[in-house]
């Protein structure tokens, strides 16, 4: 058994005790959890230490399989520059990719990360995610805008869905974005999520280009589409209304859904999803440090937090990042968004995430029976509860 203090342990949850006592087996359950109202006792065994503990990271979006595209794109050029370069570099030699995914999972784990929703397009990461220490839930993201292909690109999908469940690893089938997938292929989405209940996460309103899309035709994706992928799309007839708007009622109500980026989400839009499913199985994942490196923008947190939606929060992959670092981003956050208490920032990095990924029976959160994880955060300002440029986090168990 291991007893552990700090001079703050926040739970996940919004509790914070201060100079509490976290008790754990061997097998890094907790036992018992002890709010000594900041009076802490000489107890023989305590480990205590200077700082904050927090439950272990959730990382709800993630793409270790363009780990090997770290540092090779320009910043701040937008999401079509961005989708042609990715396009244009993406395939490399099997074991580089293989190699730089082992090297972005070292990072996740080093980071205080325990779990992770991971977008795979192949299967050059599954054996390395059932070898690794972080429980990872993979996403397999069909891609294919022409109609005509989406048998083809389901059967893909299929094929490495069968194989990561094979393989013991959770996992779906989801839809990559509305700017890339056709009606058909939403349809056997639709059809297979629904029979097995497994959670969704689709790019939602990452730059206006994919409004332009759908409301006529027209627009930097429509030309990414078109020229960069050489697609025929005079098949393809412009709803007239936003991207989101086009799409939302493909998916279906009852699985859970990650909307992740949503850089471009207002108020009609978040009434939108209201309308056409349940909020409470809706979770709205925030990149910020990615979004500032491919558009420069963010997300309008404070509207988010207004509506009460489930935030998460995500890292997307290094080829729009510089670290796999879930404190860094709080850190954006935080120095975007300053009057956001630090709990809560907290509770979107931890217990957030692990419901959305439905791990939340063991993760997410400090309370007895589950195996958290724990995280120190060093360098913080501790009488305000603040993150600061040199704030570290080093993981405890």
């Amino acid at each position: 058994m291991r007893k552990i203090s700090a001079h703050y342990i926040l739970t996940g949850s919004g509790v914070l005790l201060k100079k509490g006592i976290v008790t754990l087996t061997d097998q890094g359950v907790i036992a018992d959890i002890t709010d000594t109202k900041g009076e802490l006792n000489e107890i023989a065994g305590l480990e205590f230490f200077s700082g904050m503990i927090t439950p272990g990271f959730v990382n709800a979006h993630c793409h270790l399989e363009l780990s090997h595209l770290y540092d090779l794109f320009p910043e701040k050029k937008g999401l079509p520059a961005f989708l042609k370069s990715v396009n244009e570099l993406r395939n490399s030699d099997p074991a580089h990719i293989t190699d730089q995914a082992r090297k972005g999972d070292a990072e996740l784990w080093q980071n205080g990360v325990v779990a992770v929703g991971d977008v795979s397009n192949t299967n050059k990461t599954f054996a390395l995610k059932v070898q690794s220490k972080i429980a990872y839930h993979t996403f397999v993201e069909a891609l294919g805008f022409s109609p005509g292909k989406a048998e083809k690109a389901f059967s893909m999908a299929s094929d490495a869905f069968n194989e990561a469940r094979d393989m013991g690893l959770p996992v779906s089938i989801v839809p990559h974005s509305p700017y890339s997938i056709s009606r058909e292929l939403f349809d056997k989405i639709f059809t297979f999520s629904a029979a097995k209940d497994t959670i969704l996460s689709m790019h939602n309103q990452e730059c206006s280009a994919e409004d332009d899309l759908y409301l006529s035709g027209t627009g930097e994706i429509y030309h990414h589409l078109t020229q960069n992928l050489g697609l025929d799309l005079s098949a393809f007839r412009p709803s007239g209304c936003s991207a989101l708007e086009s799409v939302i009622g493909w998916l279906p109500t009852e699985n859970n859904l990650l909307l992740v980026h949503n850089i471009r989400t207002r108020q009609k839009d978040i009434d939108l999803i209201g309308q056409a499913r349940s909020l409470t199985k809706t979770w709205f994942v925030i990149c910020p440090r990615s979004n500032l490196f491919i558009e420069d923008r963010l997300p309008d947190i404070e509207l988010f937090r207004k509506n009460n939606l489930q935030i998460c929060i995500g890292t997307d992959g290094l080829s729009s990042n510089k670290k796999l670092s879930v404190l860094e981003e709080m850190k954006t956050i935080q120095t975007h968004f300053p009057d956001i208490p630090f709990p809560e920032i907290v509770t979107w990095a931890t217990r957030n995430g692990a419901e959305a990924l439905s791990m939340n029976k063991w993760a997410g959160t400090i309370e007895i029976g589950k195996r958290p994880g724990l995280n120190l955060i060093t360098g913080m300002d501790l009488q305000h509860l603040r993150l600061q440029p040199q704030s570290k986090v080093k993981r405890l168990i």
